[in-house]
């Protein structure tokens, strides 16, 4: 299991991560820098931060980030860090928006253990310890998060089952950190993600209290050779059965 440090160093790293990034993002716009520099700065810089830092920490752990090479020594690994540094670079490259996350997980024998998930644009980091309070559910039809461009068929599947209103939201981890802080109930997506898009954000909401499965109802697990994790669930515990059900409906129909 993780120790104490393990949750202190996800968050740490996650939060200064994230200040670097509000402050490169302001000062790029600010300089002129266009919209596709502004996003792969971003990637490169809070990439190499993030590597830099758990290399320098944890020597002996392996690491999975979207931005680095994968090395495949990870395999052999029982700890494996596995990281998103730009979590929504669609979102980080236009101005104002602050659906954007940092998303730092550590897997151990392939289940998450400890993670945060910052926000920074709105000055928030969400960790495995301690973990966030649940919020008391809200009155009315479940409320059910999704993507800005189109709603995957896991969430329009939910949305007919359960009457569930939606909003949109632009990156994995600020969808699934809006039911972790109350501002939805649901975060259903299939269609395709990999390990980095959701593990910190499952070890968080994991962690809180939260229901976190893959669609069909099963674990999420980590550290494959091939990190292709394409669906997941996140949402209050007391709707996860009919979620589930819902979805397992709809694969067996």
């Amino acid at each position: 299991m993780a120790n104490p440090e393990d949750h202190i160093v996800a968050a740490r790293i996650a939060t200064e991560a994230g200040n670097h990034l509000v402050e490169l993002r302001e000062r790029l716009f600010a300089n002129g820098a266009d919209t596709w520099t502004v996003k792969d700065t971003g990637d490169m810089e809070a990439h190499n931060f993030i590597i830099q830092q758990l290399t320098n920490l944890f020597p002996d752990d392996g690491i999975l980030s979207e931005e680095g090479a994968d090395d495949l020594t990870r395999l052999e690994k029982d700890r494996v860090w596995i990281v998103d540094p730009l979590d929504g670079t669609r979102e980080y490259g236009e101005p104002g928006r602050s659906d954007w996350a940092v998303h730092i997980a550590l897997a151990e024998r392939g289940v998450p253990t400890a993670g945060a998930v910052a926000l920074p644009a709105i000055g928030r980091t969400l960790s495995t310890n301690p973990a966030p309070p649940m919020p008391p559910p809200v009155d009315g039809p479940p409320r059910l998060v999704v993507s800005r461009s189109r709603a995957p068929a896991a969430a329009m599947i939910v949305a007919e089952a359960t009457g569930a209103q939606m909003l949109s939201l632009g990156s994995a981890g600020a969808k699934a950190m809006a039911v972790v802080l109350g501002h939805a109930d649901i975060y259903a997506h299939s269609g395709g993600q990999y390990e980095w898009d959701n593990c910190a954000p499952a070890a968080v909401a994991i962690a809180a209290g939260f229901h976190a499965s893959r669609c069909d109802g099963s674990p999420l697990e980590y550290n494959f050779e091939d990190p292709w994790l394409p669906d997941l669930i996140i949402c209050r515990p007391e709707l996860a059965d009919e979620v589930v059900a819902a979805i397992r409906r709809a694969i067996e129909a």
